[in-house]
């Protein structure tokens, strides 16, 4: 008989394995925990790594992911804190993740649980945008009912999140002499009036009631090639925290629009979304009074005696957004940052031991609630 999963032990070793260029090494330590303990992993062409337990309904998804940003923090342990590269980004949460999944008898008068444990969610999320659970034995359904997504929020359940799009805006005009500037048409001088379109494109939008407003924000910009010519291409390129219901393909739309009746007739206007792998991440919003945000805010208040479980947006763009429209709620040990300034990518990331025996002591609970 395998010995009671430990979540803290996990993580301890977790923290030490390097997974920030390859995962590899990460996956094969959480396929082996998983074996270990009974489960049977399944890693699907995508490299997420799978497992489910129960058989009835609701079917309720964990999800969160074993890769972390560059560089490699090195481990330590002081004072009930765990330091290094993925402490709570997002080894802690998983740490949470597992001791649930594994505490869950999945007897045949409850819900079906399952694990969907992603390899890049800090690049391009190849890992959830592939995601099928139906390659797991028993499950029909690409989907599941409710998904939990294990990140850094100090125990409160966060229900929404904006999303994150990007892409440039090229304008195109015609090459002429510095002289003789009528004669061209200057793509440079256009911008101006792009400049105007972003910096005012959301000014007659109401704000989100739970995440504010969206935000545009020009980060690059380039154009011109010589100093006595015309230029004839302008390029700006737009960092977008969106809002629901806002989507990126109407998005990538509306900005055209707006920055093409902005500047001259003459100039050209074309926004290219930038180029990726997968879909942008696109903002959700969970009800609050869908049953996985009840009962897991309620567990996380109790554990924590009313320090944590509120119920609020998520600051950072996650894989959650893959899932939605299925109730979707992000929830785990650890925070973003504190009163010193970054913690989550940042070379003092830590989680405190106890906020992940929590984490654990919260999701095992409200899980159980439930899936029955």
């Amino acid at each position: 008989m395998s010995a009671a999963f430990d979540p803290v032990d996990f993580l301890d070793s977790a923290v030490r394995i390097q997974s920030h260029e390859d995962v590899t090494e990460m996956r094969d330590f959480l396929v082996e925990t998983l074996a270990a303990h009974g489960a049977d992993p399944v890693v699907d062409d995508a490299g997420n790594t799978l497992a489910t337990t129960g058989s009835g309904s609701p079917h309720v998804v964990c999800n969160t992911h074993i890769d972390t940003v560059s560089p490699h923090v090195p481990y330590d342990r002081a004072d009930g804190v765990i330091h290094g590269r993925g402490s709570c980004d997002a080894k802690g949460p998983l740490a949470a993740i597992l001791a649930a999944f594994l505490g869950y008898d999945g007897d045949a008068d409850g819900g079906r649980l399952s694990l969907a444990i992603t390899p890049d969610e800090e690049v391009y999320s190849t890992g959830a945008a592939a995601l099928d659970l139906s390659v797991l034995p028993t499950i029909d359904s690409p989907t599941a009912d409710y998904y939990v997504v294990g990140e850094p929020t100090g125990l409160d359940v966060c229900t929404a999140a904006k999303g994150r799009f990007e892409g440039t805006v090229h304008l195109t005009g015609r090459n002429a002499h510095a002289a003789e500037p009528a004669s061209g048409v200057n793509a440079v001088a256009a911008a101006e009036g792009a400049l105007a379109a972003i910096r005012t494109f959301d000014a007659e939008r109401d704000p989100h009631p739970d995440l504010g407003s969206a935000t545009l924000t020009p980060t690059v910009i380039a154009g011109g090639e010589a100093t006595n010519q015309v230029p004839a291409d302008c390029a700006i390129t737009v960092d977008r925290r969106s809002v629901p219901p806002e989507t990126a393909e109407g998005f990538a739309a509306e900005l055209e629009r707006a920055v093409d009746d902005a500047t001259p007739d003459p100039v050209g206007v074309d926004f290219v979304p930038t180029e990726r792998p997968t879909p942008f991440l696109e903002a959700f919003a969970t009800d609050p009074d869908a049953p996985v945000v009840r009962h897991l805010s309620a567990a996380a208040d109790r554990v924590t005696d009313g320090a944590a479980g509120a119920v609020r947006p998520f600051t950072a763009a996650t894989e959650a957004s893959y899932f939605a429209p299925a109730p979707t709620v992000v929830f785990g040990p650890g925070v973003l940052a504190d009163d010193d300034g970054p913690v989550a990518h940042a070379d003092r990331e830590y989680v405190r031991v106890a906020e992940v025996e929590r984490a654990a002591t919260a999701l095992t609970e409200a899980l159980d609630a439930l899936l029955g």
